[in-house]
């Protein structure tokens, strides 16, 4: 690690042509105000746009500005990992670059930083601009998270937030594909607090996270730290048996001792298909564990680098090509 960055800003950035300049402006300004070296590093997860060159232009002005050029999408949570594999400074800072998450919070993680907190995490009091359907299914999500596991995730937080060196070696060893990074420091542990903010509209574009980006999101963040939809297969699975046992006794008793059985089908159809729904369901459950059983066994690389800017050549990251 070289002794003269202290701090690390991992900037995730995905088809942002239209706001990473700005981005880059307002991260400059507060990062000179700290007045302590640091190095900005740009993670470019695919972009068809013109992302690359805005950022490549940024780097030959700049050399505190680094780049990493993906060869293609791998997430925005590998994006994150990427570029926390490539820092050299003693504090990981991550931030989007939509400018959502504002840039002028940074100095406040890093006084809590020095106050000697290993993780400083954004939280969330206001969400700008977003519609009433965001709002509510963001909220319901992180709570319901944090109900079903263990680890102690808080509520209402992104992966704005800052780590220490020992952190993000530690974060390092984790090697899943599947990744939910918030999730996975708060397992961690370490001595941990969070920096209130209101989170602004975004500066430019389109979101990279639509509705069916969020599913996804959350079905890999509920079962990368709980098995608890296994257990509610389970459960389901025995009531149901137990209803329809029940049912049995009920049909098998009109049969002997009254004259209301009547011939048909439609009532057999309806529960036939309603029962069928229900193993489906079940079994779509257990299959996104397989699936992810599978995506670890498979070893492949979470990553491809396609080129760098400002960074050292024989520099490789612990878990990318």
């Amino acid at each position: 690690m070289s002794d003269s960055v202290i701090y690390s800003v991992v900037v995730p950035v995905y088809n942002e042509e239209q706001v990473v300049l700005e981005s880059y402006k307002r991260l400059k300004k507060v990062m000179d105000s700290v007045n302590e070296p640091y190095e900005i590093i740009f993670v470019n997860d695919g972009s068809r746009d013109k992302t690359a060159f805005i950022v490549n232009e940024i780097c030959e002005k700049d050399k505190n500005i680094k780049f990493l050029d993906f060869s293609r999408n791998f997430g925005h949570q590998i994006a994150i990992t990427a570029g926390m594999d490539y820092t050299e400074g003693e504090a990981i800072i991550v931030i989007d670059a939509d400018l959502q998450d504002p840039p002028e919070v940074i100095p406040k993680m890093i006084e809590k930083w020095k106050d000697g907190y290993e993780v400083v995490y954004g939280k969330r009091i206001e969400r700008k601009g977003d519609t009433f359907f965001k709002k509510f299914t963001a909220a319901a999500f992180y709570r319901l998270l944090r109900r079903m596991t263990d680890v102690d995730i808080p509520v209402d937080t992104g992966d704005f937030r800052l780590i220490d060196r020992k952190v993000c070696i530690a974060l390092s060893n984790v090697g899943e594909r599947s990744r939910y990074i918030r999730g996975l420091i708060s397992w961690l542990g370490f001595k941990q607090i969070g920096v209130e903010f209101s989170r602004d509209k975004r500066f430019a574009g389109e979101t990279k996270y639509p509705l069916k980006k969020m599913v996804k999101f959350a079905f890999d963040a509920i079962t990368s730290f709980s098995y608890k939809p296994l257990k509610i297969a389970t459960y389901a699975g025995t009531l149901i048996s137990f209803i329809g046992f029940i049912y049995l006794m009920v049909i098998i008793f009109q049969a002997l001792f009254t004259k209301n059985t009547q011939p048909g089908w439609a009532s057999l159809m309806a529960i036939t298909i309603v029962f069928n729904g229900i193993v489906l369901m079940i079994l779509g459950i257990i299959g996104e564990y397989i699936g992810r059983i599978y995506d670890e066994a498979k070893g492949r690389p979470l990553y491809i680098v396609r080129q760098t800017k400002n960074i050292e050549k024989d520099k490789k990251g612990l878990r990318g090509w």
